[in-house]
């Protein structure tokens, strides 16, 4: 491999796993970036998602203390992200190739399109947050907060969780900005905390997705790129769980949409 497309790959890796931690869609990073160096489609999913266990390992450690009081929710969520991710992880790996061809540039699209509308279901969710008296600054240091969430809600709540496992066990971009939408239509919850939640949630997906690839379709992987991202998203997940909230949201989502946007051209040229 050329080094400067181990340089490229690793910094995607930075980028991807600094933006998980902190937004959400850090695959629309490095996804791009391995296709316009020339890796089928398939190959770049499977190596980007084994990849970004590392930095979504040290982006769900980084929001730890978000994650308190929480679980008598995520006790629920965490099954439904499991199976649905096992399934969407089976049906890439048992559809056609040419299905994920045709598929992937159209899931690459929503995905763009839930980037740059993230900021507003973020700030939608943070508004319904306030509303319902659960703001964070209401909450003192290491309280546990149990959250009443509807038998109803409750269902939805991990029916859809079950739904966007199965899109990131097939093509994780921007499952984390789904998340956020999801839990922020269906639960009362601080802005931090649903991310805490959906870092653990998305991490679940990828280990969950890393394995069935890594066990069914070793050969199909390149360990190359994905050690290099693995080692890139490890820096940028503790960085964006650490100093992410200082930067702009804005710049981080145009950088996402003009690499998203390269690899869309890049697979509907090849």
């Amino acid at each position: 491999m050329p080094v400067l497309d181990m340089m490229l790959i690793a910094l995607a890796g930075v980028g991807a796993g600094a933006i998980n931690a902190v937004v959400g869609s850090g695959t629309l990073i490095t996804f791009p970036t391995l296709v316009a160096l020339g890796y089928p489609p398939v190959t770049s999913t499977m190596s980007n998602a084994v990849g970004l266990v590392a930095g979504s390992l040290s982006g769900t450690w980084g929001y730890r203390r978000e994650l308190r009081g929480q679980w008598g929710r995520l006790k629920w969520q965490l099954p439904a992200s499991f199976v649905g991710a096992g399934l969407g992880a089976w049906l890439l790996l048992h559809l056609p190739e040419t299905v994920f061809h045709r598929v992937v540039p159209v899931l690459l699209i929503i995905a763009l399109m839930l980037v740059v509308v993230g900021p507003r279901i973020q700030e939608w969710a943070r508004r319904r947050s306030e509303a319902a008296g659960e703001s964070a600054q209401h909450v003192s240091p290491g309280q546990v907060v149990l959250l009443q969430v509807s038998r109803r809600r409750m269902v939805l709540l991990v029916v859809a969780t079950f739904a966007v496992g199965i899109y990131g066990g097939y093509f994780t971009a921007a499952q984390g900005i789904m998340l956020i939408a999801v839990m922020g239509a269906l639960i009362s919850e601080d802005m931090q905390r649903m991310n805490a939640a959906k870092n653990l949630l998305s991490l679940v997906v990828n280990v969950v997705a890393a394995v069935a690839y890594t066990v069914v379709a070793f050969d199909r992987i390149s360990w190359a790129a994905a050690g290099l991202i693995a080692l890139g998203s490890l820096i940028g997940g503790f960085l964006g769980a650490h100093y992410g909230r200082r930067l702009s949201p804005y710049a981080l989502r145009a950088v996402i949409v003009v690499v998203g946007l390269i690899g869309l051209w890049r697979l509907l040229t090849v």
